[in-house]
């Protein structure tokens, strides 16, 4: 067995000498603008643990359950820490979202490194110089800029593979720090727009009213819902938590250092205490003032959002509190993929948090929390489309690093799916490529997106993603989704001719969805091979109203969307009625 180094990540810092043999721990360290100095290494890529989706499954499984019972650890010291007596629900709502978070890619970096310990012969690794705590998030959105790069992963296995016997190199260089302020610019004045509006309007506030807040209605919808239910409308935004100072001394309640790599729930344990966020440890009091001080209501009586549960921390705290007064807390569904993949670590979460959980149109047997509503992205919209435009192919991406565990392509994994949209395109033939523009995922995570589609496709037009995915569709005559997530369901939610293909190896299902993905199999909707909706698309381009307005896709369609996308007749008016029942305490 050949002699190799170890490389962990894309940091060349940690790259051994370009004649020394590699091992690549995954397609994360093999950056596409760095190409030609990879590929001119002696480098093989370790397996991928999770190219075996039962394992992925199986795995995800576990890590619920390990996640549960370390959450019940966690709020013991938390609630001995800030001398408070919380419940579980409680710390859920907080630190709930970072936990999961934290063990699910934990797992990940731990076994990539275990496997390849025991599978090759690996005599060394270099790895930075750095203090265990200098990547430390503030909050949850810290948080999220920093699992996606680079350096805070080389820390995360730097950790790991202390426990290890392997021969460690410590390398001191510097690496760029991650960029943590990446709001757009015209995000950021629209933003200050509504604050200025949110702020006037919240001078009416009453003590007992209704908060919604990032409901994922549109804003005249959401006012308008407001007024219905017999309050002056507001317009809750986000507060941003306060920069907080490490105290190392607030980290050390349990030193036990496990001996080994082998003890996964010993490691998890000792690690928590090192990277949860300061707002929920150093931090935890000044927030809980902050909510104390917020024109918010003191007593709703109902606390409603679809984005906010997971990195909004200020809003997580005070909706903590005043939930365990008795306030009831519903959630609606955030995007898609939800009642639909398989597995989804965040649609768990929604429902255990939660008093109600709105879906947009799905049930599951016995879970009595969700109750059917409908799509809320797509009330108060109106489709349109140009019959004479283009297609508009709908890219996705995720990080290079696996990050949360629902059933979607995980770290290089996305490289089939990059090789299925090449495939698609190649199957067209020239004329209707010259018709397509390719919509960009807006982050790119260090894949190089469009670099990729400049080599294998010069000519094609491509968007880098910085426009709306409805504005693109109100110029397109077909809308092709490439994923399992919610663009296909707002278009076809608004009767937009759609067509899908995905690879149904990496976006699994859940049982209850196939009787209606078979449905729109049936009837060219959707496909499981690029080449097959590449033929789809030469059959009907000429004449898409013909195909789609067609009698069976339309039964198709309504009878899909009534489960996955649904639009009430009135929806505003359907939304009152369920919280004005929710209010007074009506089971639902």
């Amino acid at each position: 067995m050949v002699k190799r180094y170890l490389v962990t990540t894309a940091l060349e810092e940690t790259w051994p000498e370009e004649n020394i043999p590699v091992l690549f721990l995954g397609e994360w360290c093999r950056l596409y603008d760095r190409k030609a100095v990879w590929e001119a290494r002696d480098a093989v890529v370790a397996p991928y643990h999770w190219d075996n989706r039962e394992k992925l499954h199986q795995d995800y499984e576990y890590i619920q359950c390990l996640y549960e019972e370390l959450l019940v650890e966690l709020v013991e010291n938390l609630n001995t820490l800030h001398d408070v007596n919380h419940s579980v629900r409680y710390w859920r709502i907080i630190v709930g979202p970072w936990l999961s978070y934290f063990i699910q890619m934990l797992f990940d970096r731990w076994f990539m490194l275990r496997q390849v310990i025991h599978d090759h012969n690996i005599v060394g690794v270099r790895v930075l110089i750095g203090s265990d705590y200098r990547f430390v998030p503030n909050n949850f959105d810290d948080f999220e800029s920093l699992y996606v790069c680079d350096v805070w992963n080389e820390m995360i296995y730097a950790q790991l593979l202390a426990l290890t016997s392997l021969p460690i190199e410590y390398v001191d260089a510097v690496v760029p720090q991650p960029d943590k302020d990446n709001l757009r610019l015209n995000n950021k004045v629209k933003r200050t727009l509504l604050r200025f509006t949110s702020d006037t309007l919240n001078n009416f506030v009453k003590e007992d009213e209704s908060v919604f807040i990032s409901s994922y209605l549109k804003i005249k919808q959401d006012l308008l819902l407001q007024f219905k239910l017999g309050q002056v409308p507001k317009i809750w935004q986000k507060i941003a938590t306060p920069k907080i100072e490490l105290d190392t001394n607030m980290r050390k309640w349990n030193n036990i250092k496990p001996e080994n790599v082998d003890d996964f729930l010993e490691i998890v344990r000792s690690l928590i205490p090192m990277h949860i966020p300061l707002v929920y440890l150093e931090g935890y009091q000044k927030v809980l003032t902050l909510t104390s001080e917020l024109h918010w209501p003191k007593r709703p009586n109902v606390i409603f959002t679809s984005n906010s549960f997971s990195s909004d921390d200020t809003f997580k705290v005070w909706a903590a509190e005043k939930v365990e007064l008795g306030t009831p807390l519903v959630l609606g569904q955030h995007g898609g993929h939800y009642g639909i993949g398989k597995w989804d670590s965040t649609e768990d979460h929604q429902i255990a948090i939660c008093d109600h959980f709105l879906s947009w149109g799905w049930e599951t047997k016995g879970q009595k929390k969700i109750t059917p509503i409908g799509n809320l992205k797509g009330f108060g919209t109106r489709g349109v489309w140009d019959k004479q435009g283009f297609a508009l192919l709908i890219e996705n991406s995720v990080p290079r690093f696996s990050y949360r565990m629902y059933s979607v392509p995980v770290a290089g994994q996305l490289l089939e799916y990059f090789e299925y949209q090449y495939r698609f395109v190649e199957a067209l033939p020239q004329m209707l490529r010259d018709q397509v523009i390719v919509r960009l995922y807006p982050s790119d995570y260090g894949w190089s997106l469009k670099r990729r589609w400049r080599d294998r496709f010069p000519m094609l037009q491509l968007d880098d993603g910085r426009r709306s995915v409805a504005s693109l569709i109100m110029k397109s005559r077909l809308c092709i989704s490439t994923y399992n997530a919610t663009t296909y369901l707002e278009s076809m939610s608004q009767n937009i001719p759609t067509l899908i293909f995905w690879n149904l190896k990496h976006w699994e299902l859940r049982d209850s969805a196939f009787p209606y993905i078979e449905k729109l199999k049936a009837v060219g909707i959707l496909h499981e091979t690029p080449e097959s909706a590449a033929k789809q698309m030469t059959l009907v381009w000429n004449d898409v109203s013909s195909w789609w307005e067609s009698q069976e896709v339309q039964s198709v369609r309504k009878e899909f969307c009534g489960r996955y996308a649904h639009i009430p007749e009135k929806p505003l008016d359907v939304m009152a009625k369920l919280f004005s029942e929710i209010k007074v305490g009506l089971n639902i």
